[in-house]
């Protein structure tokens, strides 16, 4: 079953895509927006997806086939500069950026993003990058651990959770999914509340590998410099850490005069939304419009 794209009403009324529209949808995945932004840029407009997971492009390229008008690539949205200039683009008339994680990538054991099922610690979007979560969890000091659990996690119980990793690669290489899930349990006591004990540490180690804080601040200050006057940004985040930057970021941005914050506060998905699609409850979509002096 294909991934079910998240607030998607809500995304073509801010994204606002007109016929002969250039989108960049910067996070592809199997194209489910991709799809609903296409009905709507027509046969004149241009639809470009990223994708930093090779196996996300492949399944889109299963759902567009040969549509003439879709470029599918796989990027990081980091570079989105730098890749309209390989284009020979000067600007595109909006951005897409759909932060969650997909079901595929979390039901997938062999990718090793979820504690559901066991399988390798990787982690990668991308997995022609060498760094593994095995690697971090493995080979970085206690002290870096900690901090990435912190500050990645925001979990209070990080020092006990990197002195249990400290403790059991001492005797042996922490290699799958679900020895870091037993051994958050341990150093933490199982279940908190509603959220499993590994929840936060998983987020972490995810965060890390990918650099996506990182990524989403680059991509951020790049907009304005993207988008045409008039064009627009769509962001949906789905934890506090995803959408504190962008909040920032868009309040640094409308300082400068060079964009127009469309969403005072997050859009929040409906009820029917959550009920489809249970992930899509902690999601937030925030928009901005470009204005160039």
């Amino acid at each position: 079953m294909r991934h079910r794209p998240v607030m998607v009403e809500e995304v073509l009324l801010y994204l606002n895509p007109q016929q002969g529209h250039t989108v960049i949808d910067c996070t592809m995945g199997e194209g489910g927006h991709g799809v609903e932004i296409l009905k709507r840029i027509g046969g004149d407009g241009t639809l470009i997806g990223l994708d930093k997971d090779e196996e996300a492009l492949l399944e889109a390229k299963k759902r567009f086939g040969e549509e003439p008008n879709v470029q599918l690539l796989r990027e990081d949205f980091s570079n989105l500069c730098e890749l309209l200039d390989e284009m020979g683009l000067e600007n595109v008339d909006g951005l897409l950026f759909d932060l969650g994680i997909s079901s595929y990538q979390l039901d997938d054991p062999g990718r090793g993003f979820s504690f559901r099922s066991d399988g390798p610690l990787d982690m990668r979007f991308d997995r022609t990058q060498e760094r593994t979560a095995e690697d971090l969890v493995n080979d970085l000091p206690e002290k870096e651990l900690v901090r990435i659990i912190q500050e990645y996690g925001e979990e209070p119980r990080a020092r006990r959770i990197a002195r249990e990793i400290v403790k059991v690669r001492k005797a042996r290489r922490i290699t799958t999914t679900g020895e870091l899930k037993e051994l958050v349990v341990r150093a933490t006591g199982g279940r908190h509340g509603a959220t499993h004990a590994a929840t936060r540490t998983f987020q972490a180690f995810r965060i890390a590998v990918n650099d996506e804080l990182k990524s989403l601040h680059v991509a951020m200050q790049s907009v304005p410099e993207v988008l045409r006057e008039g064009g627009r940004a769509v962001v949906i985040s789905y934890h506090s850490l995803e959408d504190r930057i962008v909040k920032r970021d868009l309040r640094d941005l409308a300082a400068t005069g060079s964009v127009e914050v469309l969403t005072r506060k997050p859009v929040l998905p409906s009820r029917v939304d959550v009920d489809a699609n249970p992930r899509s409850r902690s999601a937030k979509l925030r928009a901005l419009e470009v204005h160039k002096a």
